[in-house]
């Protein structure tokens, strides 16, 4: 019923959001025809921070990169003046570079002889403060707390020296100091001769002083720079890889998981963290599956999930215990009868799950599919995407070129009406996952995203219960999407979608490309 019009007129059921168009919006690092790519130049981790106006990305040669946004400073000013004007808020997000630091560097573990790469796996930005940025950046044993803040550069001024009687490192250049005639002594280190108590007639004080005589002064120039400064560094805690670090809605916490463990810490403390799920086997021939990913909820301090390699999903309580070796919820897609085969197990490994940004479904990437899941209902997943179907076939030859243990990242518009995730030849897939939605759109990282578009797949009957899953995005079998030649050796791995607008940062090796509907 409408107030205040008079009528009572029923709501029309809102339908699924239309498609959307996709445009090329900036590239980073962009290749040259031919050009070789170095293998530290490639980019292993993209971030955005809560507000979208900062950008990370981490790369194989350990270097952090930061990037900002331009177009919101360069339409700047008091709210009234923006109201004025005509200002169109689809205007799409423009960044540039910021500043980069050297995050990690190569080590060598003596005790296990083993190479430590530099390699940054992940990144996650901290809450900000007194307009300082902060932020984590793990690689696979260390992780590190980093404030980036533009500081003042310091100048001395008013300097009362002569140029002329200035030397390049700031003495004072005499005849009479570097003069190398023997100066009579007496025993006690004093000169007989007064003329040899300063260092030069020229520089005797006159008996009422130098009255233009300045000391140097230190001041602050309007001229600002970038100083990556590293707070503080949590290591010698993890056995195996780290694969995920994740800041607690608290402001005050973050986990870090590795193969077999979780680990709470606390950002003020790095010499000491409390292990909340241990899942190794007394016996290690007994081990089944390990932690593949791990997230703590984004409003609930006391809830994480964590993902494993036979594809489960188990949300925990940090109420519960001190070690959570036990799950409040299970989440797992029951195997149809029949369908088991080698590969069963390796395709259902999770590479990565993110929470939705109200905290109702978690989205979780295996080597086929895209699945979303409601924390509400541990039945199985609300909608499954299909991400490339036509690789089934091709399962052997993955597995020779150890292609099928790729992980892939996925990631969830801030509305949550879309997910994304990446796929090989640098193509990434966008999905609607709003109810009756048949959006599945291919696109691929280059300067012309739409050019191996394909027609969107007709969408399946159509299902009345959302506790059946709606599987979406199967392609017909071809070679690829398109039927054009598929690389495996070019893969999009790597995304992030921007927190309140339709943009999305990808990574194709070394290149950051932008796009934005």
């Amino acid at each position: 019923m409408n107030g205040g019009d008079g009528g009572d007129v029923a709501a029309a059921p809102a339908g699924p959001p239309p498609p959307l168009d996709w445009k090329f919006s900036q590239v980073f690092g962009e290749r040259t025809a031919g050009e070789e790519v170095q293998e530290v130049d490639i980019i292993s981790a993209i971030e955005f921070d809560k507000s979208g106006d900062h950008l990370a990305t981490g790369d194989r040669g350990g270097r952090v990169v930061l990037f900002e946004r331009t177009d919101k400073k360069e339409n700047g000013g008091n709210r009234k003046d923006l109201e004025k004007t005509d200002y169109s808020i689809s205007r799409h997000p423009e960044f540039r570079y910021k500043t980069e630091f050297q995050s990690h560097e190569p080590e060598f573990d003596y005790l296990k002889s083993l190479e430590i790469e530099e390699k940054i796996n992940k990144i996650r930005w901290c809450q900000t403060a007194n307009g300082a940025l902060f932020l984590l950046s793990t690689n696979d044993k260390t992780i590190k707390f980093w404030k980036v803040q533009e500081k003042k550069i310091k100048k001395i001024a008013d300097m009362s020296m002569e140029p002329s009687k200035a030397t390049g490192n700031g003495n004072v250049a005499s005849p009479s100091v570097t003069s190398s005639t023997p100066k009579p002594q007496l025993a006690n280190g004093g000169y007989t001769d007064k003329s040899y108590t300063s260092l030069s007639n020229e520089l005797l004080f006159p008996p009422r002083g130098i009255s233009s005589l300045r000391l140097p002064v230190v001041v602050t120039s309007n001229e600002t720079n970038l100083v990556a400064r590293c707070r503080r560094v949590y290591a010698h805690a993890h056995d195996y890889h780290i694969n995920s670090i994740s800041n607690n809605s608290d402001g005050e916490t973050f986990i870090s998981a590795d193969d077999l463990r979780i680990n709470l810490w606390n950002l003020e403390i790095s010499n000491q963290s409390f292990n909340i799920v241990d899942v190794k086997p007394a016996n290690m021939e007994d081990l089944t599956e390990v932690i593949t990913s791990a997230e703590f909820h984004p409003t609930h301090c006391h809830t994480l999930a964590y993902s494993s390699s036979k594809g489960s999903i188990r949300l925990i309580d940090l109420r519960q215990s001190a070690l959570c070796d036990k799950h409040s919820k299970l989440f797992e897609e029951q195997e149809a009868p029949g369908t088991r085969s080698f590969f069963t197990e390796i395709i259902a490994s999770i590479s990565d799950i993110k929470f939705g940004r109200d905290g109702r479904y978690i989205l979780s990437r295996d080597y086929m599919t895209l699945k979303l899941w409601d924390i509400n209902m541990d039945s199985g997943p609300v909608s499954t995407f299909q991400v490339h179907e036509y690789l089934r076939p091709k399962l052997c030859d993955l597995y020779e070129n150890d292609s099928i243990f790729d992980k892939f990242e996925c990631c969830l518009s801030g509305d949550g009406q879309r997910v994304s995730t990446g796929s090989y030849s640098n193509l990434f897939r966008v999905f609607g996952c709003h109810s009756g939605s048949t959006e599945a759109t291919t696109l691929e990282a280059s300067k012309n995203p739409m050019r191996r578009q394909v027609q969107t797949p007709l969408r399946p009957r159509s299902l009345s219960s959302i506790t059946r899953a709606v599987r979406r995005g199967g392609d017909s079998p071809g070679v690829d999407a398109n039927g054009n030649s598929f690389d495996f050796t070019t893969k999009l791995l790597h995304l992030a979608w921007h927190p309140t607008e339709n943009s999305i940062a990808c990574a194709a090796a070394n290149s950051l490309y932008m796009y934005y509907a």
